[in-house]
């Protein structure tokens, strides 16, 4: 217990690099953090930031559905968060003839707002750290069995945690696993699309601006939570009541000047900062190219068909915009990494450490480590990137593959009647977003890109043999034709043949199938001959990183270091601030709708604009969300702080603790931030609240919902 406390002192009480930098935990925010950030603006104490026994501004931010952030903003549970966090629902919500996705959605009353099946969101309810009771269970355990133990001693954790109160709980590893912290969440289910802009102010700039600044984005949508009559979560009833938070933010419509305070809370999904030179090369040289090229195929025909019908473009939106979005971040990282040395940089640090370790048997082997498991992985790296981005890019295949569990219930390993019911529901759900022109290019793209670019000894035994019927393996058309041969035959497409099927479940024609037989094919390839490498590359990769981030925190007892991102709450900090990407470039800290009016093309995909959006600009008709200074509108504003995937639609907050904003992306200057934070150039794009308020009251007539809130002049 000493030793852990020792080294929870020593990381929390270290000399400071920068205020920009770092994920901070609320719940162990030291001093000389906080110091730092009341000396750059915060007014507010520790207490009012996180606190367990009072309700703090914790309590207002939520983790909004899978993998983003959301703020409490009124005392009936209101929910700012971003147009791409929301969007799923957005659309699952729509309808050819209630296109809410295409014109934008406001409800006037509570009665109209609209349920999100599936949407939850949590909130935070405690943090204990839990590193004795692991370590003690991990104690002389090798890096085979450590998963296997950490896995037994965090689930007791956890179900002594969650025992009778309904909460649920995850144990998180900090510092790759020399802390380990345990986060209680109580999660609600009834949850509420209340407003959303058009798509064409929520995704203003589509892909073109995305990860860019100068940006011109309204990327923010309103839900609301609600609870059952006695205040606790419960699943949807229409007789459900708007939750009373603990802690709601109030808005500040005073605007944002140059140097501002700005702290965003969040969770941020995951960073790999003490990565080392061995996984930026592998990550260089093989993952983001393949990802990129991948996922380019994937893209490209599905926009094909969704230029040609609006109602093919709300079907595949939310599925293109997440591929879409990490496309163009992997090659983003990739050019950044390079461009700023980030592998040549770890190697300098790394042979610090190897001369700092001699002597030390701790850490002498961990360099040798390293190399022995990279060197041993890396010739099955892309194998396992072809699998998941290409041959499973294409849904069809993806769906199919998951009816090996039908076959291995059939073979004796699991309830039949349960895995054919669980795959009928899968089947429902894909069919009813399935784009099949689209699908079965990329079927054929992926099956060819995969012979082309994979060693022959890691192809499945026998697929491409029997590909050889439709042609030679060297010409396109050979693909084409076996793509459509597959569309045209697997009963996963046809419904007499699945009732049949799933009446009378037969390994043999499940077998088959053509779409399974693909899928199966090198799905068995993968989990046969490489998943136990991968797992025992993983295994060792863990342990190293274990051991290498402890000697560091040993060989530099004062630097500054925070955990890496892991979807866990954190703050950053930082101001309001220009800068210059470039010679002869200088961009400024905010954007403004006349900006917007200069980008817009009538009847663009990605920057055209909603009816009466042009008057309104005209007539200057900004009420009360008008920039002073500017006399103009303020769309956006950039600032210092450090955040990454899962802070989407994190508040960005002033120094009194109220909402300037709203986060959403990053600059493309710093898109190596995942891997090593750029002091000079990273930047937070966020959306100024200012720009939101108008785009609901002016733009979209919803007085109602300004009137819930407690805005700040």
């Amino acid at each position: 217990m000493k030793k852990n406390l020792f080294l929870l002192l020593l990381l929390l009480s270290v000399k400071l690099v920068r205020a920009d930098e770092g994920m901070w935990l609320p719940y162990l925010l030291g001093q000389q953090v906080y110091a730092d950030m009341v000396k750059k603006g915060l007014k507010l104490s520790k207490e009012q930031l996180y606190s367990i026994n009072k309700s703090s501004m914790k309590d207002a931010i939520i983790i909004f559905g899978g993998g983003c952030t959301g703020e409490i903003v009124s005392k009936e549970g209101l929910i700012f968060t971003n147009h791409h966090c929301g969007y799923g629902a957005i659309a699952s919500a729509s309808t050819m003839e209630k296109n809410y996705l295409r014109d934008g959605f406001y409800a006037r009353n509570k009665q109209e707002e609209i349920p999100s099946k599936g949407l939850s969101v949590q909130f935070l309810v405690r943090v204990e750290d839990v590193t004795a009771k692991v370590d003690s269970a991990l104690k002389d355990a090798s890096s085979a069995e450590r998963a296997q133990k950490l896995q037994a001693v965090t689930g007791a954790i956890i179900e002594a945690a969650t025992s009778g109160n309904g909460y649920e709980a995850r144990v998180n590893a900090m510092f790759k696993g020399n802390q380990y912290l345990l986060f209680v969440y109580e999660r609600y289910k009834d949850i509420r699309l209340v407003g959303t802009p058009p798509e064409s102010v929520g995704k203003f700039g589509g892909d073109s601006d995305n990860w860019e600044w100068p940006r011109h984005t309204g990327d923010f949508s309103v839900f609301r939570v609600y609870t059952g009559k006695d205040g606790k979560p419960a699943e949807y009833a229409a007789d459900n009541i708007p939750m009373k938070p603990k802690y709601f933010l109030p808005v500040s419509i005073k605007g944002v000047k140059e140097n501002d305070y700005a702290m965003i809370f969040g969770y941020p999904g995951g960073t790999n900062r003490y990565e080392t030179s061995y996984g930026v090369k592998l990550k260089l040289d093989v993952e983001n190219p393949s990802t990129v090229s991948l996922r380019d195929i994937r893209l490209k025909y599905m926009f094909e068909e969704m230029k040609k019908d609006p109602a093919v473009k709300l079907q595949l939106a939310p599925s293109y915009a997440g591929i879409a979005n990490y496309w163009k971040f992997y090659d983003g990282e990739s050019k950044q990494l390079i461009k700023y040395h980030v592998y040549e940089d770890k190697q300098k640090q790394e042979a610090a450490f190897i001369q700092w370790a001699k002597g030390k048997p701790e850490f002498e082997s961990v360099f040798p480590g390293y190399e022995k498991i990279y060197k041993a992985w890396a010739p099955y790296a892309k194998v396992r990137v072809y699998l998941n981005e290409g041959i499973f890019g294409s849904p069809l295949a993806a769906y199919a593959s998951s009816l090996a569990a039908v076959e291995n219930a059939i073979l004796g390993k699991g309830d039949v009647k349960a895995a054919v019911a669980a795959a009928d529901a899968a089947r429902a759900n894909f069919l009813k977003d399935e784009n099949k022109p689209s699908d079965q290019k990329i079927l054929a793209a992926m099956a060819q890109r995969y012979y082309q670019d994979i060693p022959k000894d890691q192809h499945p035994i026998g697929f491409y043999e029997s590909l050889q019927s439709y042609g030679s393996l060297s010409e396109e058309k050979t693909y084409q034709t076996w793509a459509a041969s597959v569309f045209a035959n697997t009963m996963i497409f046809n419904d007499a043949k699945w009732k049949a099927f799933t009446a009378n479940p037969d390994a043999v024609v499940l077998q088959e199938d053509p779409a399974y037989a693909y899928a199966s094919a090198f799905m068995k390839n993968y989990v046969g001959k490489y998943l136990p490498l991968y797992q025992q590359f993983t295994a060792e990769n863990n342990e190293l990183g274990r051991q290498y981030l402890k000697g560091v925190m040993q060989q530099q007892p004062k630097a500054s270091r925070y955990p890496d991102a892991n979807f866990t709450m954190r703050l950053s900090y930082g101001q309001v601030k220009p800068y210059a990407p470039r010679d002869a470039v200088a961009y400024d800290y905010v954007t403004t709708i006349s900006g917007v009016m200069e980008k817009y093309v009538p009847g663009d995909y990605e920057f055209d604009l909603p009816p009466g959006f042009a008057e309104l600009v005209k007539k200057k008709d900004f009420g009360q969300y008008i920039d002073a200074k500017r006399k103009d509108l303020v769309v956006g504003f950039i600032t210092t702080n450090d955040i990454t995937g899962g802070n989407s639609g994190s508040p960005v907050i002033n120094g009194n603790g109220e909402l300037i904003g709203l986060a959403f992306d990053g600059n493309y200057e710093a898109l190596s931030h995942k891997i090593q934070f750029d002091k000079t150039y990273n930047r937070t794009i966020c959306v100024d609240v200012r720009y939101v308020l108008w785009c609901i009251d002016k733009l979209g007539g919803a007085k109602n919902i300004i009137d819930e809130l407690k805005l700040v002049k």
